[in-house]
């Protein structure tokens, strides 16, 4: 009788937990598919197979290896081709981090990418340098800002409140460092190299 009871105690503990595992996981995907107030700024076909979302943070040098070592390969593979459908989304783990990626929208979506493009080729120069609010400031005049509008964009409230929001429901859906990728829900942590991401993307391709 007592094995029997253990039994059935011991099956309805693995069902909760299976429940409680098929709710987060529906959470998780719930929080991955709503972009943030200000939109996703997407790149590649719209039906692509495959589908890429990279959480990142503009002082991240993981991020910034990425983006100097994996990103021109990947594009030029997989989104330019139609293969991938690819966004970035905000993951900031510091108020300058937050601040490149205000920058970054503040111009309007379309400007996004020249934007992060170049905060994370030239992130030595300005995040991690004695006075990197005044570097960035000086490096983002290359992308057409002013003194004026650096210090105007940097007090949108707006903008804040949005950056803020998309990492919040980031870390819902368990993005706990940068860069973290989801690969068609599947989360992958890390620089992942272009080999890295050809094991990950054309089994998916050919499925």
């Amino acid at each position: 009788m007592t094995n029997r009871r253990q039994l059935l105690t011991g099956a309805a503990g693995i069902a909760a937990a299976a429940m409680l595992g098929s709710q987060a996981a529906q959470a998780q995907s719930s929080d991955l598919a709503v972009a943030g107030p200000l939109g996703d700024v997407w790149l590649g076909k719209d039906d692509a197979k495959v589908t890429v979302i990279e959480y990142a943070s503009m002082t991240c040098s993981h991020c910034a290896a990425f983006h100097k070592d994996t990103w021109p390969e990947l594009k030029s593979k997989y989104i330019d081709t139609g293969k991938i459908r690819f966004t970035l989304r905000e993951f900031p783990l510091d108020p300058l981090a937050t601040a490149g990626f205000m920058l970054a929208r503040c111009n309007g979506n379309d400007k996004y990418y020249a934007m992060t493009d170049l905060l994370f080729s030239q992130q030595r120069n300005w995040a991690f340098t004695e006075k990197p609010v005044d570097a960035l400031s000086a490096m983002v005049k290359q992308a057409g800002f002013t003194q004026e509008s650096f210090e105007a964009c940097l007090k949108r409230q707006d903008i804040y409140d949005a950056v803020t929001v998309v990492k919040d429901r980031g870390a819902k859906a368990g993005v706990d460092s940068t860069p973290t990728f989801f690969i068609n829900g599947q989360k992958r942590s890390g620089a992942l190299s272009i080999a890295e991401f050809d094991k990950i993307i054309e089994p998916l391709l050919a499925g």
